[in-house]
């Protein structure tokens, strides 16, 4: 296998620290975002969608999206179980997964490319308008989760997993978008420090 990374996006963050607390290394290779090589015919070829990250599999498939690469990680290496260990835990982490990708990743995403002056030639044309609706809105959600994680460890259960990491990766993003975080937020914080300690999250 190969893994296509950049290694400052996100998006292929996610994977890396997914990968790391699988303890498996996969051989890798950068693209560079703002050189343009996603969109490149040699990278064109891999996803024709021109995004990171992309894992070509052994037999020559491709597969792109952080969570579905992810997951056909989880069925090569089991252990630790980071979508659950059956069923019900599979659909609580999968709900978990989707609440904090879509209302806190999403929006911290679309704040950063709309507004952070070095994306300006990835998201032509940036709308700082709309860098400014979204904020709201990943703040909305810190503060929702915050009342969630009154109740357990972490986003799921009290189980680390798939929705941890992507909440994590959305909260170090949330800083480089200027998103002020709330200060009084006691469950999340704590939450944070703890996984921002692991090992595979460490920058």
């Amino acid at each position: 296998m190969l893994f296509y990374n950049t290694p400052l996006a996100p998006n292929p963050r996610r994977v890396r620290i997914f990968l790391a607390e699988k303890n498996v290394t996969i051989p890798t290779r950068d693209v560079n975002l703002l050189a343009q090589e996603h969109k490149k015919d040699a990278y064109s070829a891999i996803n024709a969608l021109e995004e990171v990250p992309a894992l070509v599999l052994d037999d020559g498939a491709v597969l792109t999206e952080s969570v579905a690469i992810c997951r056909y990680i989880e069925s090569l290496y089991p252990e630790p179980p980071l979508f659950g260990r059956d069923g019900r835990e599979q659909a609580f982490v999968d709900m978990w997964q989707r609440r904090v990708e879509l209302r806190l990743f999403a929006p911290v995403a679309f704040t950063f490319r709309h507004s952070h002056p070095a994306l300006a030639r990835l998201e032509s044309p940036q709308r700082p308008e709309f860098a400014e609706f979204q904020r709201p809105r990943a703040q909305q959600m810190m503060r929702f989760l915050d009342q969630e994680l009154a109740s357990r460890r972490f986003m799921a259960s009290d189980d680390f997993t798939i929705a941890d990491i992507t909440a994590i990766v959305a909260m170090d993003l949330a800083k480089l978008a200027r998103i002020e975080i709330p200060q009084d937020l006691p469950h999340l914080s704590r939450w944070r420090a703890e996984v921002s300690a692991r090992p595979s999250v460490v920058p």
